[in-house]
């Protein structure tokens, strides 16, 4: 995730960062640039297209179509962060639930070994979500003196749980939690598997492929009708305009697929893996 300063805003304007959507499209704006400049020609100079003819009346159809394609982004890069918004909030959830947990630990263990290992295993539960939601392969051995055994070829995170919680019901079969007690660290152990199942749901669910594809399409062949209806007005200067709309409806389309998955590796996705960090950092002091 990119860290940055939101009042600095002129440094925007004038720095390119290797995420930006310029660099992505760069290839394609030139294509199109070149298509426009062709349109032009064949229209100014070979088939000597006048104001008079209908083919100038072509924008009509830009303008009603312009507030469909408006409304058509804005509904899909709302959908995008609402995604990503979500994903944030449910890790901010297993940041809580996990310094939760260690609180209640902290109070309840006097065994040093035990809670040397939920210090060590409740860290582990982030990092392994962590790899999970990006398809990584999650090593046996995550701390040198853990080692954990774990199917590769099952669900990472439930195995993670339950070890966890059998620990936590031998502690109550061994006297050594209540049964209040084991109630209540059963409810965080609980939002653990909630928050997993809900980021599967996030990582799992794209936007439906039929909805993203007109998207693309739309933006497409409207950026190829546009320098039909404008060569005449604009002459040569169809072609940076052309690649300007182009630009500013392909970066919101482009920007919405980024953010659409936060668990991946682009640059705007969710820094996961410094949370995982992070929680490992509370739980050992809380322990």
């Amino acid at each position: 995730m990119i860290s940055y300063n939101t009042k600095d805003w002129f440094t925007f304007i004038f720095h390119f960062h290797k995420s930006d959507t310029v660099r992505k499209l760069f290839p394609i704006m030139i294509a199109i640039g070149i298509y426009s400049a062709l349109v032009g020609y064949l229209e100014i100079h070979y088939f000597k297209v006048n104001k008079n003819d209908y083919i100038h009346n072509i924008p009509i159809m830009h303008g009603m179509l312009g507030f469909v394609i408006s409304l058509l982004l804005v509904f899909r890069t709302n959908t995008a962060y609402d995604r990503w918004w979500e994903g944030r909030k449910l890790w901010g959830g297993l940041v809580n639930s996990s310094r939760n947990l260690a609180i209640k630990l902290s109070a309840v263990l006097k065994d040093e070994n035990d809670r040397n290992f939920f210090r060590k295993y409740i860290p582990l539960y982030a990092d392994i979500l962590h790899k999970h939601l990006k398809d990584a392969d999650t090593s046996k051995q995550l701390f040198e003196d853990v080692e954990l055994e774990i199917d590769q070829h099952k669900h990472k995170p439930n195995q993670l749980k339950r070890i966890m919680y059998h620990k936590i019901n031998d502690l109550y079969d061994a006297k050594k939690i209540s049964g209040d007690q084991l109630i209540t660290l059963n409810e965080e152990l609980t939002a653990f598997t909630d928050i997993c199942g809900a980021c599967e749901r996030i990582k799992n669910t794209p936007i439906p492929y039929s909805y993203s594809a007109f998207i693309k399409k739309f933006i497409f062949f409207y950026t190829m009708t546009l320098p039909f209806g404008y060569s005449v007005s604009l002459g040569y200067l169809v072609a940076p305009v052309v690649v300007f709309i182009f630009y500013v409806l392909a970066s919101l389309e482009l920007i919405a697929e980024e953010i659409e998955d936060p668990f991946g590796d682009d640059e705007n996705d969710l820094p996961t893996k410094k949370i995982s960090e992070n929680i490992k950092k509370h739980i050992e002091e809380l322990i």
